[in-house]
């Protein structure tokens, strides 16, 4: 706005300045041809029309515009006369100033003795043009500076809005529901920002049904492994008992029988070998000492019996006292992660050392296990167990990763806590 104003200014003075200093100096050209024309007249009727001639010479003021120029006198004085101490030259230059100055013959019986000159100074003129120049400049730049203040503020009043609603929009896809947008700026935002609260307010109930969804489905699972654990226990526990018992009777009956004494030997061997797998399955379905060692005992436990199975294994626990306060679906969530964690290092990694941290960070859980072991290959599928820790810990709205960082295998898992529910179904 400020580049058009000035070429505007400048282009409007450049045509019509020419024109204007033309029409304002007629008059004094017209005055000086009649100067001329009486002086003649005064002469031809004139007794010593030279001395009427050098009187009326000796009359004109140096500084007017209409001199007398004898003839044959230099012409040292321009016919326009302009004075740029106070405007610059180049602004002069674009006015392209016209030939506005004349002169007219004096003549004396029939010879030209002379002229009347009208020379006028018209740097009035161009300094009117260079303050109205100058005028315009300074409106077109105020114009420009006051434009671009209400731009600023305008632009401020509409972006801030817009930011927040922008902020607002980026934590609902992050899923960060609980933060409301402010509502402000035009009825356009401000209807989005309702309307984006509005959503954020859904997505919150949604995302807190789903959970407790989710939660009831990984309890039912729970429910369903402990029944089931309770009927191996309860039915076939001692059915196996029995078993042994009169295996036992039978090997010791026929132990002197190279026939029979075999065969008896195997059976019992068979059903020891069942019992074992018996408890390890019941381990496996549901870990029987949480209610009553609490998780970090239950954890501790564990550890110790990893450390018995593999001595050259060393294995150490940090554990959150805290974790004993947890309800019982995430309880059992830790201590499954953790026992998959030991029982795949014990088949699989041949590692001699051990990390198991677990612990409450603000609203999460945060479980790290690392091994020294032989790592996986890059690009591998978990097993069948991680994989089901890794199902249910999704389930809880949680992450599992598995990696390779500075020669150790790393789970890392982390849930969120909801200390509302922390006693939910336990």
């Amino acid at each position: 706005m400020f580049i058009a104003a000035l070429v505007l200014g400048a282009s409007a003075l450049e045509v019509f300045s020419p024109g204007q200093l033309k029409y304002e100096n007629e008059p004094g050209a017209r005055t000086a041809q009649a100067v001329a024309r009486a002086l003649n007249a005064a002469l031809a009727s004139s007794s010593n029309p030279q001395q009427t001639l050098d009187g009326f010479a000796g009359s004109l003021d140096t500084r007017e515009a209409i001199q007398f120029r004898p003839a044959g006198a230099p012409q040292d004085r321009p016919l326009v006369r302009i004075s740029s101490r106070n405007v610059p030259q180049w602004f002069v230059d674009r006015l392209d100033v016209p030939n506005i100055g004349a002169a007219y013959p004096v003549m004396i019986a029939g010879k030209r003795v002379g002229d009347v000159v009208f020379s006028p100074d018209i740097s009035p003129d161009i300094f009117e043009k260079w303050v109205g120049f100058l005028a315009i400049a300074a409106s077109g730049a105020g114009l420009m500076l006051l434009t671009s203040i209400i731009a600023f503020f305008t632009a401020g009043a509409l972006l801030r809005p817009l930011r927040q609603l922008g902020a607002g929009l980026t934590r609902i896809r992050k899923g960060q529901y609980d933060a409301t947008i402010p509502i402000a700026g035009p009825p356009e935002i401000q209807k989005s920002c309702e309307e984006a609260n509005e959503l954020a307010r859904t997505l919150s109930q949604l995302s807190r049904d789903n959970w407790e969804l989710l939660r009831k489905l990984v309890s039912l699972q729970d429910d369903e492994r402990r029944m089931l654990a309770r009927e191996l226990h309860d039915e076939l526990g001692p059915l196996l008992f029995a078993i042994r018992a009169n295996a036992t009777a039978l090997f010791e009956t026929v132990q002197e029988n190279r026939d029979l004494a075999p065969a008896a030997q195997e059976i019992l061997q068979s059903v020891e070998t069942l019992q074992v797998a018996n408890r390890r399955i019941l381990q496996g379905l549901h870990p029987l000492y949480i209610h009553e060692l609490g998780l970090e005992g239950s954890i501790r436990s564990l550890v110790k019996n990893a450390g018995s199975r593999a001595p050259e294994l060393k294995i150490t626990a940090e554990l959150d006292p805290n974790l004993n306060g947890i309800d019982r679906v995430l309880s059992e969530t830790i201590y499954r992660v953790i026992q998959e964690a030991v029982t795949n290092v014990l088949k699989h990694a041949r590692a001699t050392a051990m990390k198991i941290n677990a612990g409450i960070d603000g609203n999460e859980l945060g479980i790290e296990i690392a091994d020294n072991g032989m790592g996986f290959s890059p690009g591998v599928s978990f097993g069948r167990g991680l994989n089901g820790m890794s199902e249910r810990v999704r389930a809880l709205s949680g992450t599992f990763d598995l990696l390779r960082k500075d020669g150790e295998t790393l789970i890392r898992c982390r849930l969120p806590l909801d200390r509302d529910l922390q006693k939910a179904g336990s």
